[in-house]
């Protein structure tokens, strides 16, 4: 906040008193008074200054020298939405890290990738959006064209870099509003090294979700529990979220399930522990209703309007989460309303059946408790049922 002028001159008059006792100079007309004047008018313009400087700091605020800066630190350069972009897949071997600004080329232009990948299990990365490094760049990519790279990468690796569609041209600068905007985004990511980070990056893996994955505290460190992805994709996942892989802790139930990843971020070959998620498989949802509606003759539909929801329920529950059966009597209800009203609703048994076995809630709740923190449920939707009686 700026200081008031009046407290400016406070300021410099104690300042100078101290040199020179009997300093005045609240006489008007007088040269002492006027260049006391014009220094605190000089005095409040630097303290302006200060405030402006400060206040500046922002991505909202900055002028364009200090927003370049900003952008390098956050990697926002000024274009990465509206220059030209094309989509790379990178060929070679299994681990290798290929990191963010990665410079490739179709012999004329060069592209920085947007985000870094792994060469997965099959052998290739997946899909990586490479963007012109010229701001403002407007021009076609045909496929096929980007076979360059340009970025070094180790003697002992093989890599290779092509496009198999065709680029986007780009649109023209990046508007300053819209790249502030982008920069100061950038900078409210969860911290690294957070659960909600990691779990962020997990879920970018095509195939993990938040119901079959999981980053929870654990003695000495993070547990990452995942599945339904490549093992380099998620380890790369993982890798990206956390400051230190020392901090990785394996299966508190089995080492069995854990799964190491050697990543080659070179220099470094970095192992990425993790564990593998379990699954308890739910074999049967057996729905026994009855109504005092002595006509209704409806019933036969009920089965087919309670699968899809019961199913997605139970799929949609974490690891170490548990079967609620309220959840499944309001499934039930909430599928069927429309068609048998709750207030006709007179009986309502659910009987669930995991890994063949009838599994009843523990004694006192309504709830199946899971396995352990590790293991998910899977259900699918035909065998689910609902009977009459």
């Amino acid at each position: 906040m700026p200081t008031p002028p009046a407290v400016l001159q406070q300021q410099l008059t104690a300042s100078v008193t101290a040199e020179s006792p009997g300093y005045t100079n609240n006489l008007p007309g007088l040269l002492i008074e006027d260049m006391s004047s014009t220094v605190t008018a000089a005095t409040s313009q630097c303290d302006q200054s200060r405030v402006e400087a400060i206040n500046s700091l922002t991505p909202n605020a900055a002028n364009l020298f200090t927003l370049t800066q900003f952008a390098q630190i956050y990697g926002t350069p000024q274009g990465q939405p509206t220059n030209t972009s094309v989509f790379v897949t990178f060929i070679g071997t299994v681990g290798f890290v290929i990191p963010q600004g990665f410079l490739v080329s179709d012999g004329t232009n060069t592209y920085a990738l947007q985000s870094g990948g792994v060469i997965q299990s099959g052998g290739s990365s997946g899909a990586l959006n490479a963007i012109s490094v010229v701001a403002g760049s407007t021009f076609p990519v045909p496929e096929d064209v980007v076979t360059t790279i340009l970025t070094g990468y180790p003697a002992t690796v093989t890599l290779s870099v092509g496009n198999a569609g065709a680029g986007t041209p780009g649109t023209g600068l990046e508007a300053n509003y819209a790249w502030r905007t982008r920069t100061l985004q950038a900078g409210l990511a969860a911290c690294v090294g957070g659960f909600r980070f990691i779990m962020t990056q997990l879920c970018n893996v095509p195939g993990v979700t938040a119901s079959n994955s999981s980053a929870v505290a654990a003695s000495g460190g993070i547990r990452v529990i995942a599945t339904g992805g490549d093992v380099y994709a998620i380890a790369y996942a993982i890798y990206t979220a956390i400051d230190n892989p020392s901090i990785l802790q394996g299966s508190a139930i089995n080492s069995g399930r854990n799964i190491t990843v050697s990543l080659i971020d070179f220099p470094n070959t970095v192992d990425i522990l993790f564990v593998a998620t379990q699954t308890s498989t739910v074999t049967s949802v057996a729905y026994t209703w009855n109504t005092t509606a002595s006509d209704f003759t409806q019933g036969g539909s009920f089965q087919g309007l309670v699968q899809g929801p019961t199913a997605a329920y139970i799929n949609s529950l974490a690891p170490g989460q548990p079967i609620n059966m309220f959840e499944l009597d309001a499934i039930f209800q909430a599928a069927t309303a429309s068609i048998l009203p709750t207030a006709l609703l007179t009986r309502l048994v659910i009987a669930v059946y995991i890994n063949s076995t009838l599994t009843p809630p523990t004694s006192g709740t309504g709830i199946i408790p899971n396995v352990d923190a590790e293991t998910i449920f899977s259900c699918v939707p035909t065998v689910v049922t609902a009977v009459q009686g």
